[in-house]
């Protein structure tokens, strides 16, 4: 599996220092109780009781925070996603279940935490690097369903592969992607369903 968290850049110190974790831990307590925007690196080194000094030790932004907290959000999702893969033949069922996970996991985070998804919405309007992982990681397993629905009959084959699993992509993005899917919601329960079955139908050999 794709590891998100190894794409965040502008790290400093031991990654697996504690106080990193603090930091981390503190960030994402003071980002869901008052969103990205409010938060500062000195109200994280006063929660932390450190100096903001001390904290750009290990990050040299805020925004590197965000990036690790907007990478841990994203790589939960892909979890959740690749279980739900786990032990599932038919590549028609996978693509069936990969729409429905996203869309699921993606609602339950925007529900559950409501600041913390802005961050990833941030994250995927301007492009952090957790995101691009993200995407790749999503394009990945749509080309690996896709290869092995085509080995095994289920699929055609004339078109080309990288044009099925970028326009699969590009129909599931307004329910996947962070900053789509707050404004696709009342759609988010039927579009997986409906969408996997127009995909399906367009992928049978």
């Amino acid at each position: 599996m794709t590891e998100i968290t190894a794409n965040a850049p502008s790290q400093r110190g031991p990654s697996e220092h504690t106080i990193r974790s603090q930091i981390v831990a503190a960030a994402t307590e003071h980002f869901s109780l008052f969103g990205y925007e409010k938060t500062t690196v000195s109200d994280l080194a006063k929660a932390i009781g450190f100096s903001k000094a001390y904290v750009y030790k290990f990050f040299d932004s805020k925004q590197a925070i965000g990036e690790v907290i907007c990478a841990n959000c994203l790589e939960a999702i892909t979890q959740a996603v690749d279980a739900a893969l786990a032990g599932v033949p038919l590549a028609s069922e996978r693509l069936r279940r990969l729409f429905r996970s996203l869309v699921e996991e993606g609602v339950r985070l925007f529900f559950q935490d409501r600041k913390l998804y802005a961050i990833a919405a941030a994250a995927a309007s301007e492009k952090w690097p957790p995101v691009h992982a993200y995407e790749v990681h999503i394009k990945g397993l749509i080309l690996q369903i896709v290869r092995e629905g085509r080995e095994s009959g289920e699929f055609e084959r004339k078109t080309p592969l990288d044009e099925t699993t970028n326009a699969i992509y590009l129909t599931m993005r307004p329910f996947i992607d962070p900053l789509l899917l707050q404004h696709s919601l009342d759609l988010a329960q039927e579009a997986p369903a409906l969408l996997s079955s127009l995909i399906l139908r367009s992928l049978a050999p």
